[in-house]
């Protein structure tokens, strides 16, 4: 058989909280070895690296733990297994960096390719399947000389169908769960087909299931030539994301990638502009505002625009995911977070709404409007909010004001709102994001964190409001 690329997208699961060493079982262990003989070329021959003492795993981890900007080790740890326990696609990830091409940048070479739907899902109607096959492959064709036409019969550059368990590919699907799809790169007889998993449950629009639109774009970025992108928040990031299919715009990654094979789009349109792609923001951007900073059951967050960075204590490298990878129904670009030790919640903030979740499981009945914390209605948004352990008191931060909510009474308390720059020396500027922790209380205010002894108000340092989160390039 010849050798081509192929993409096997896994389903979303929940986060598994990080394991400390001595925690490791012999299960995992076996574990991470098939994880690096599947995805980091593990191979447990005697060759010249064997006689020189470099132990083959430590170096395939190393790898591993490069490549999604974890801390490098070259052992098992929590922080590894964690990503290693997380479904995923079934393409190696040898390429170190951003997008990525397949070996010898394989590629079509002519713009005008042909596609042909075999067959149909029976969980979405026909027109509801090629509306979402096209309008996958119009992503790539936005922003690149690429056009798709589709014919009825005969052989087509990319032949979509749907099958279960063996399907005539030597590739068979699992069943029910973890695979969804899987295509080939640009070449001679099956290169660029895709194919889906029908043991799974598609959807057009709605996230109960995976839809379709989204499990195809990112197969036809392998048709296309495209590996995958360590950009967490890149289509050809390995792991499925939900994201709304209305509003979804191609990512900056994505774009650099396939321009990087087919150039640019010639045929842009000035009189309506398509969306600026979206970027993924960076840690080590030093101009970077938070949107909001909490805690959950000992981690830290971070919040950006659709992501969030996670920090906990087995590692000093804070991991970077997609909201609603954790979230499904969460809001994004959101103005404010804490965590809730009194009742065990986390609570998102946008606008004048605010959702809960203990854990990364949604609480019922949310979202609720603010007033449900007795703020009052004229309130639009708040811009930050902490909880305080000692008193078990919460701070809403509102403009240059702030409130205080009794947790234990579910009551705001008398006397609020009051200034903030009465109660918090040197703090001039407006309240972008707030947290506590390990009895110091911390206040965004733009590029810089204000370090305060809550009780006592005393500002102790300033400092730069990447102090937390570490920039992880090396």
């Amino acid at each position: 058989m010849k050798s081509v690329g192929l993409c096997i997208i896994l389903s979303l699961a929940a986060s598994v909280h990080c394991l400390p060493l001595s925690q490791i079982t012999e299960q995992d262990e076996h574990l991470a070895e098939e994880y690096l003989k599947n995805f980091f070329n593990l191979t447990q021959d005697k060759g010249p690296n064997s006689r020189r003492g470099v132990n083959p795993i430590t170096k395939r981890l190393s790898e591993m733990q490069r490549f999604f900007g974890l801390h490098i080790t070259g052992s098992l740890n929590g922080e590894t297994l964690e990503v290693m326990k997380k479904p995923r696609c079934g393409v190696p990830d040898n390429d170190i960096g951003s997008y990525s091409t397949f070996g010898n940048n394989l590629k079509w070479n002519k713009n005008s390719l042909t596609y042909r739907i075999e067959n149909y899902t029976p969980d979405m109607s026909v027109s509801e399947v090629d509306d979402s096959i096209e309008r996958a492959l119009q992503v790539w064709a936005k922003v690149t000389p690429l056009r798709f036409t589709r014919i009825y019969s005969g052989t087509a550059d990319i032949m979509i169908s749907f099958g279960s368990r063996a399907h005539g590919d030597y590739y068979p699907f699992d069943g029910p769960g973890n695979t969804l799809a899987h295509a080939f790169a640009p070449s001679p007889g099956i290169g660029g087909d895709a194919h889906f998993d029908e043991d799974e449950t598609f959807t057009f629009r709605s996230n109960n299931g995976y839809v379709l639109f989204l499990v195809a774009a990112h197969e036809f970025g392998h048709s296309l030539g495209l590996s995958h992108s360590n950009d967490p928040g890149a289509l050809m990031y390995p792991v499925y994301s939900y994201r709304n299919p209305n509003t979804f715009v191609l990512p900056r990654d994505d774009v650099n990638g396939i321009q990087s094979l087919y150039g640019p789009n010639p045929d842009k349109d000035p009189v309506q502009p398509r969306p600026e792609p979206p970027t993924t923001p960076d840690a080590c951007d030093s101009s970077m505002v938070l949107d909001a900073v909490t805690t959950l059951r000992g981690e830290k967050l971070f919040f950006k625009n659709s992501f969030f960075w996670r920090s906990y204590p087995q590692s000093s490298t804070p991991q970077q995911s997609l909201i609603r990878n954790f979230w499904p129904n969460a809001p994004t670009n959101i103005d404010a977070a804490y965590e809730s030790q009194q009742s065990d919640r986390i609570f998102l903030f946008k606008n004048r709404k605010v959702w809960a979740y203990s854990g990364y499981t949604a609480v019922h009945g949310y979202p609720k409007r603010l007033t449900s914390f007795g703020l009052p209605r004229n309130v639009k948004k708040i811009d930050a909010a902490l909880y305080d352990v000692k008193s078990r008191k919460t701070l809403f931060f509102v403009g240059n004001q702030y409130y205080s909510y009794d947790e234990a009474r579910r009551t705001m308390d008398q006397g609020f709102p009051k200034r903030v720059a009465g109660s918090f020396p040197d703090l001039n500027g407006r309240v972008t994001a707030a947290f506590q922790y390990k009895s110091f209380t911390y206040i965004y205010s733009g590029q810089h964190m204000f370090e305060y002894k809550l009780e006592s108000k005393k500002l102790y340092r300033v400092l730069r409001n990447s102090y937390f989160l570490r920039c992880t390039k090396f």
